[in-house]
């Protein structure tokens, strides 16, 4: 388990996004495709997430990355889209004809990525009995 802290909290949020490019045309190739990924990366620890696994496909995003609780997903997602997209229109605008800051579609993919349900269960049908071996703030049951 891979935690990460705040000052007052411990957290291990990962998520699963994938969003496309305006009309999934393949506009993902070349030096943008080299240049988008740094920028992601770059893009993301500005806020403090963390990119864990990406994909550049050429007409979509796929990557996992870890987000703090203190940001909404939709939050991060807008971010890195917004950014990218004046990034690419200030770039490349002119030489690939895009259209203004209209890079990326409007929605994106999102699903979160946890512990198994089955290691989840295990750990909630066994709590007790690891709450009562470690805790002895029970003073008046020595019986353990």
């Amino acid at each position: 388990m891979d935690e990460r802290s705040q000052s007052h909290a411990t957290w291990d949020c990962k998520y699963h996004v994938v969003f496309a490019s305006k009309y999934r045309t393949k506009r993902l190739y070349g030096d943008v495709r080299r240049e988008l990924g740094d920028l992601l990366h770059r893009l993301a620890l500005q806020k403090d997430c963390r990119i864990e696994e990406g994909h550049l496909m050429p007409d979509h995003v796929h990557m996992l990355i870890s987000i703090p609780p203190k940001y909404s997903v939709s939050h991060i997602v807008g971010f890195l889209k917004g950014k990218t997209a004046l990034y690419v229109a200030n770039k490349c605008a002119r030489k690939r004809r895009y259209k203004g800051y209209h890079f990326w579609a409007r929605g994106y993919f999102v699903s979160t990525t946890g512990y198994d349900e089955q290691v989840v269960r295990r750990y909630i049908r066994n709590q007790e009995k690891a709450d009562k071996a470690s805790d002895f703030a029970d003073l008046f049951n020595p019986s353990y």
